[in-house]
């Protein structure tokens, strides 16, 4: 984050740099006196950036001098219960809208700032009526997909009900959100973001099965395949345990996509714990990894534990899983060679020369068209077509 706020500044010295979100709220007096930002905005105030840019303008135009340090909007999070509610009616992306439903968790995984820079702890869904609003206007200006995201999502509702275990909940106030989505005319698919696995269970599957718009994409976090490094990361499931819920997820969902994250070079994790985790991702067989190099936090429990493993370990662990991982890729991609498969068409891409037409099914496998041969059978960005699947080529994400 230092990095790129510097490289704003060096890229226009005359530009008002933002510095906003989780590494103000745990760092405002250092992020204060750095002379490459302008202002600070914390978890709570991203949605009040415009009166601030314009509060900050009209300082700056009375003094005509840049302030020694950076002016700042952070409240302390800990002692609120104010939820970031950044409602949208657009996004970057033209066909797929990112809809933030909850805030905060309440996990406190060993290496993690997130539940003390979000409330330490606390958690804030948005009222079902609010995200079918929100929804609603989305596809009046035409997207077709939603993803339903969170900080914790597995934990929506929590706070709406009497239960304060998402357990017990059975995912049920989550689920009840998405059917409620389901029903706007015109929404075609929605999407989940990362789902905690204790949230998988026959009740949240049966219930979710029956809402024909969801995609068969999930999102399982996982961290590490080896039971003694979850214990030490905090998590609250065994490789067992996750291992059944995502033959759950394939018990009812057909050749459902799973993906997750793993980090590498957690403190202490030594090779043969590498290699329990590398063997069970073997077993699991995911469609999709995202790897992550383990980078201490200063403030939780894992950056001041013993054994912190080497960079250079970490690159090479690192190296492998995401050589590993392109080959659960395309074993998964595949299966999909011959299938006829329905397309939400994003954008023009190109790979070795060629444009082509690309989109996502509803597994979010990659699929492009040759651009002439889009145009000629009519198909055009925002628009659900079926194809064939005919080659796979190694096209960028």
């Amino acid at each position: 984050s230092r990095q790129m706020l510097h490289k704003a500044r060096k890229m226009n010295p005359d530009a008002i740099v933002v510095a906003a979100g989780c590494y103000v709220q745990a760092a405002a007096a250092e992020a204060e006196k750095d002379p490459a930002i302008d202002i600070i905005i914390g978890n709570n105030r991203k949605k009040d950036l415009i009166a601030i840019l314009e509060e900050f303008q009209a300082k700056r135009n009375s003094t005509e001098k840049k302030e020694e340090n950076a002016q700042e909007w952070v409240i302390d999070i800990n002692h609120t219960k104010e939820y970031e509610g950044l409602s949208i009616t657009r996004t970057a992306e033209h066909t797929r809208a990112y809809i933030k439903v909850q805030d905060g968790c309440n996990q406190f995984c060993s290496y993690c700032l997130i539940p003390y820079v979000r409330g330490e702890g606390v958690l804030v869904s948005t009222p079902p009526d609010e995200v079918v609003n929100q929804v609603e206007k989305l596809v009046e200006r035409g997207y077709k997909e939603v993803v339903l995201t969170g900080i914790h999502l597995s934990s929506y509702g929590v706070d709406l009900s009497d239960e304060i275990n998402f357990v017990k909940l059975e995912g049920q106030p989550l689920l009840n959100v998405i059917r409620s989505v389901a029903e706007i005319p015109g929404l075609e698919r929605i999407r989940l973001g990362s789902l905690e696995p204790r949230i998988i269970t026959e009740n949240f599957l049966q219930g979710l099965v029956q809402v024909k718009k969801i995609c068969p994409h999930f999102h399982l976090s996982l961290q590490s395949g080896c039971d003694s490094v979850l214990k030490r990361m905090n998590r609250h499931y065994t490789t067992v345990e996750y291992r059944e819920k995502v033959e759950l997820l394939r018990k009812y969902f057909f050749r459902p996509a799973v993906t997750t994250d793993v980090i590498v070079g957690f403190p202490g994790e030594t090779d043969e714990e590498f290699e329990q985790t590398r063997q069970y991702l073997q077993e699991i067989r995911f469609s999709d990894i995202h790897v992550f190099k383990y980078s201490p936090r200063q403030g939780t429990k894992a950056a001041a534990m013993e054994n912190q493993v080497p960079p250079e370990v970490k690159n090479n662990r690192s190296d492998i899983l995401l050589a590993d991982t392109a080959a659960y890729q395309r074993e998964y991609a595949e299966y999909f060679l011959g299938k006829e498969e329905n397309v939400l068409f994003e954008e023009l891409a190109e790979e070795d020369g060629e444009e082509y037409l690309t989109g996502h099914n509803e597994r979010y496998v990659k699929i492009g068209v040759l651009r002439d041969e889009a145009v000629s059978r009519g198909f055009g960005e925002n628009e659900i077509h079926k194809v064939t699947v005919k080659k796979l080529i190694n096209m960028k994400k």
